[in-house]
C-alpha cells in the first residue's frame, strides 16, 4: 500500500497502480472517465475531478506516469494540463534519490538525464563495475565507462571547488615525515 509520505517508484511497463486508482470504475464505484478531460472552462468538471484524485493513493505515481509518458490531455495526478505543462519541461532535471537508488538495487525505474547521470556517480564512488553499471541503465560497456570517466571528473571537480586548492605538480622529493615531538599530545 503506499502512503502520502513514501513513493515507490514503478518499474518500466508496471501498470497494475492502475488497479489501485480512486478514478477505476468498478462494481460498487462508477467514475465517468470523461470526467478527467475536461473542456479549459469547465470549473465544475476540473473540480470533481481533483476531488477524486486528492483522495488517490496512487496520485503521485499517475502524475510521474504522465510525465515520463509525455501525456499533455486531462487531469492526471491530481493536474490540469495548465498545470502540467512547467513539470513537463523540468521532468529532464528531476532528481528523486529513491529512483537513483530503487535503480541502483536493481528495479527497472524510469530515470530523467540527471537521474542516470546520479546513478553513474553513485555507482562509480561505491566501486560498482562498468558492466554491471551498463545492466542497470541498460547501456552499453563502453557508454558506462563514458558515464565513469564523467563521475570521476565531476567528483574530481567537486573536491576540488570545496576545498579552494589548485592543483599543484607533484615534486620528486619525498616529504619529510614529522618528528614524534612534532605531532603533540592528545587532549
Amino acid at each position: 500500500m503506499h502512503s502520502a509520505t513514501t513513493h515507490e517508484p514503478r518499474t518500466l511497463g508496471d501498470h497494475t497502480w492502475q488497479d489501485q486508482a480512486a478514478c477505476r470504475t468498478s462494481t460498487h464505484h462508477t467514475v465517468d472517465p470523461e470526467l478527467f478531460f475536461p473542456g479549459p472552462d469547465e470549473i465544475d468538471r476540473i473540480t470533481a475531478a481533483k476531488t477524486i484524485c486528492a483522495q488517490c493513493p496512487v496520485r503521485r505515481t499517475c502524475l510521474d506516469t504522465a510525465l515520463e509518458n509525455g501525456d499533455r490531455d486531462g487531469i492526471r495526478g491530481g493536474l490540469t494540463e495548465e498545470e502540467r505543462d512547467a513539470l513537463h519541461s523540468k521532468l529532464p532535471q528531476r532528481l528523486d534519490y529513491t529512483r537513483i537508488n530503487e535503480t541502483l538495487a536493481g528495479r527497472d525505474v524510469h530515470l530523467s538525464r540527471a537521474e542516470r547521470r546520479a546513478v553513474a556517480r553513485d555507482a562509480y564512488q561505491a566501486g560498482i563495475p562498468a558492466d554491471q553499471l551498463a545492466r542497470l541503465l541498460k547501456i552499453t560497456v563502453d557508454h558506462a565507462k563514458k558515464l565513469y570517466r564523467h563521475a570521476s571528473r565531476e567528483i574530481r571537480n567537486r573536491n576540488t571547488k570545496k576545498t579552494g586548492t589548485r592543483t599543484v605538480p607533484v615534486t620528486s622529493a619525498a616529504p619529510k615525515a614529522p618528528a614524534r615531538a612534532d605531532l603533540g599530545t592528545a587532549a
